[in-house]
């Protein structure tokens, strides 16, 4: 490694390292203070996948790489791993202690972050060695890693920064191309992107080769060589994604089984809203975060300006940042960027594309020298012009306009002294040309990490004023993984985390085997079998809740579940529940209605439920109320109340349990006046007791799980349809046929043949995948062969430097 290059890349590592803890610090959040950092899906799902990642490594985990036995039940993992913790910087939470997931997270999105400026500043110095500027890159590289997608959107969604890596290797890949190098590490670079992260390598990808086709124009050479070039540049994505098809076909088809998430039209936003996400100290989460650091847009500005730099790079570069800029609001291209599927969430995902373009249009900007005054006052212009039309947007804060102009005023100064420094000769004006490429270092430097620093702290800020919050790993956290371990039976019985949840996967964060899931790649069957039994839900049925209800606590074998009120120590309480595999008589299949009590009793196979007369239910039974689109406080007679937060789609209430009537007449009442649609309903515990007995006379007499199967012994001669306490999501088999489902649960016909039944899981599209990987791998020698023969002589490097340069 070229030691220069080695230097700029870790001057921009150390940069970005610095400016992000310092925004941390400055904003009082996590690790640097009292405040929350895990907003919205950081808490809720990243950490505990993480943590989940964590018992994996330690052998601690309930499942394996195909089955999460933790989660909905028994659910499909090889989906989730490559959605969330596939990357190669994810293992590392392994050597934290468990009880410090939050700060392994953290740890993981400053080394992510830092690499991505290595990796870009490697990039620049590779498009265009620099001479004297090669500190510059540096700092243009920190400049990329700590773009506003970056510091404001990424920060908490930790797997798209393994996509701000990407895009620079990516680029870097191209170029091997072009020169007929390295044939077999650039197919490893495309694998590891994909692997890493799917969703956004596919937009470095397309962003990549936008940037090598500008490379193959700029340049004159005849168009057999360029399409040389392409083929060999395709050969290499298309070997990289076969390498990684083991695990991008089983999160294709996982998300193809998912349960539909919402659906969005685009709907470009304004450009004066667009304009003022240049500025620093700026936030808003449907708009695109364009915050690249003054010294980046000012430099990307002027190149058109910059006659020292031939015409055709002025202009290629520059044109490429317009169009890709005005492609970001066009409808059509909005789709090409994110797979053809507006997202539900932010709409402009693709806009670390754009912010790496500019960085290399600014680089281009140096390749003839430090610009002159015709190229700064023209690019000045062009940014004064963008910032004074961003001052009127909606994102607009009264820092941000302060902020940029203290920044761009120091980044001219910076680059007026690094040119004064270049026009000095001789021996003699080395010492004042040494402190003037140190002054512009300081103010070039100062004024990128002054304004990322205020981005980072801003939006640490504002984010926990707009989206939910979820506190570190702390006592509560301990207590309820205590009450949980101390309760664990698995696999005799599931131990569930509680309603009173901490996180939607409380079960990978905390521990035990419940109800609770929250995932892109929640099964439909899933959310629809638990659906018809009255859970609970947010973010549109991806996100279930944990249903504290006995009847479903029978049927799914939870037979113990842990209750944390408000200021008390959680407790598990424990109850008496037939094993994972029971056995219903035979019979017809029955069919979900409307109401999750007549459901309950369907799965059941008993009547347990009455309807409450004029709202009371008798003395002895426990009250349930099934009000899903309610939000408010229900409570029964004198007792303390019970919230609800109901509203479909978006959100949906439990069936809930509001006690056990102890005085006669006591009536359900609301706060808000009775929900449009309730039902109360009395559960009789005499009946449900008796019903739980059958079926543990005549379920499994013993039952073993593993992590991807379960298998069980049952009496003999047993007839009808065994039961299995799982959902029937696709990929199970059981005895070498494919499931049955029996009320969304997988289920096996007995004849009074078997004692012994065993069900294995294939995730859907492993298959496939890994014969897709096989014959990427087979395609990797003739890959190389290929290259190397049609590589001209005088580029070919020895194989010594080749293995030194790939290593």
């Amino acid at each position: 490694m070229p030691p220069a290059r080695s230097r700029a890349a870790g001057v921009a590592a150390l940069i970005t390292l610095a400016t992000v803890c310092a925004g941390d610090a400055v904003a009082r959040v996590f690790p640097f203070g009292p405040r929350n950092r895990s907003v919205n899906d950081l808490g809720n799902q990243f950490v505990p996948f993480h943590a989940h990642l964590w018992d994996l490594l330690h052998g601690r985990a309930d499942g394996g790489l195909l089955v999460n036995w933790q989660s909905g039940f028994g659910t499909s993992f090889l989906p989730d791993l490559g959605t969330y913790v596939s990357s190669p910087f994810a293992v590392l939470v392994g050597v934290f202690p468990r009880d410090r997931i939050d700060l392994a997270v953290y740890v993981l999105m400053l080394l992510k972050t830092a690499a991505a400026a290595a990796a870009m500043t490697w990039l620049l110095i590779a498009l265009h060695k620099g001479g004297g500027r090669r500190w510059m890159a540096g700092v243009l590289g920190a400049s990329y890693a700590l773009c506003g997608w970056s510091v404001l959107e990424a920060s908490y969604n930790v797997m798209w920064l393994d996509g701000l890596i990407a895009f620079p290797l990516l680029c870097l890949a191209g170029e091997w191309a072009r020169a007929g190098r390295r044939p077999l590490l650039g197919p490893a670079i495309v694998a590891m992107a994909w692997i890493g992260n799917f969703y956004t390598a596919y937009m470095a990808t397309l962003g990549a080769a936008l940037v090598l086709a500008v490379s193959l124009l700029r340049e004159p050479s005849p168009a057999r060589e360029r399409l040389g070039v392409l083929v060999r540049a395709a050969r290499s994505v298309l070997v990289g994604v076969a390498l990684a098809a083991p695990l991008l076909l089983p999160v294709y088809l996982g998300s193809k089984l998912a349960h539909p998430g919402w659906t969005k039209q685009f709907t470009p936003v304004s450009w004066t809203d667009v304009f003022a996400r240049t500025l620093p100290a700026t936030y808003t989460f449907a708009t695109p975060a364009l915050f690249i650091g003054g010294a980046t847009l000012l430099l990307a500005c002027a190149l058109a300006f910059n006659r020292a730099v031939p015409g055709r790079v002025r202009w290629l570069w520059t044109g490429l940042t317009v169009l890709v800029t005005l492609s970001l609001q066009w409808g059509p291209t909005h789709l090409v960027w994110h797979v053809f599927a507006t997202p539900n969430g932010s709409p402009y995902r693709q806009t670390f594309v754009l912010s790496g373009i500019v960085v290399i249009t600014a680089w281009m900007c140096l390749s003839e020298g430090w610009p002159d005054r015709r190229a700064l006052l023209g690019g000045g212009a062009v940014v004064t012009a963008i910032a004074l039309a961003g001052a009127g947007g909606r994102p607009a804060t009264v820092f941000a306009l302060p902020l940029f102009g203290i920044g761009l005023a120091a980044v001219v100064g910076g680059l007026v002294l690094a040119r004064r420094g270049q026009l000095l000769a001789g021996r003699a004006a080395s010492a004042r040309r040494g402190r003037h490429v140190a002054a512009a270092a300081f103010l070039l430097t100062g004024a990128l990490v002054g304004q990322a620093a205020a981005t980072t702290a801003y939006a640490d800020r504002i984010r926990l004023g707009r989206f939910d919050d979820y506190p570190p790993w702390g006592e509560a956290h301990t207590e309820r993984a205590a009450a949980v371990a101390a309760a664990d039976g698995w696999p005799a019985y599931r131990t569930d985390t509680g309603r009173l949840q901490i996180a939607g996967n409380d079960p990978m964060l905390i521990g035990g085997q419940g109800a609770s899931y929250y995932s892109s790649h929640t099964p439909a069957v899933l959310t629809r079998t638990m659906a018809a039994l009255g859970t609970g839900w947010t973010s549109n049925g991806r996100n279930l809740q944990s249903l504290d209800n006995p009847v479903t606590d029978a049927v799914f074998s939870i037979g113990a579940r842990v209750q944390a009120p408000l200021g008390q120590e959680p407790v598990a309480e424990r109850s008496s529940v037939p094993p994972l595999v029971t056995v219903r008589p035979p019979g017809p299949s029955p069919a979900y209605g409307r109401s999750p009590f007549r459901n309950q009793e369907l799965l059941l196979g008993a009547d347990v439920y009455t309807p409450a007369v004029r709202g009371a239910c008798p003395v002895g039974t426990e009250v349930y109320l099934w009000a899903p689109d309610f939000t408010g406080t229900a409570r029964l007679g004198s007792r303390a109340g019970v919230k609800l937060r109901g509203g479909q789609p978006k959100r949906r209430a439990a069936l809930t349990p509001l006690g056990t009537v102890t005085t006669p007449g006591a009536r359900v009442s609301y706060d808000r006046g009775a929900p449009r649609r309730a039902t109360v309903e009395c559960l009789d515990t005499g009946r449900l007791n008796a019903a739980v007995a059958g079926l543990k006379a005549s379920g499994a007499v013993s039952v073993e799980v593993l992590g991807n199967g379960v298998s069980a012994q049952l009496p003999p001669g047993t007839k009808g349809t065994a039961v299995f306490a799982m959902p029937a999501i696709e990929g199970w088999s059981c005895d070498g046929r494919p499931a049955g489902a029996y009320l969304g649960l997988v289920a096996v016909p007995l004849d009074g043949s078997r004692t012994r039944i065993a069900c294995s899981f294939r995730t859907p599209g492993l298959t496939a995948g890994s014969a897709m990987g096989a014959a990427g791998l087979l395609a990797l020698p003739a890959l190389a062969l290929l290259t190397r023969r049609h590589r001209p002589e005088e580029t070919r490097p020895s194989p010594v430097s080749d293995v030194v340069a790939a290593a």
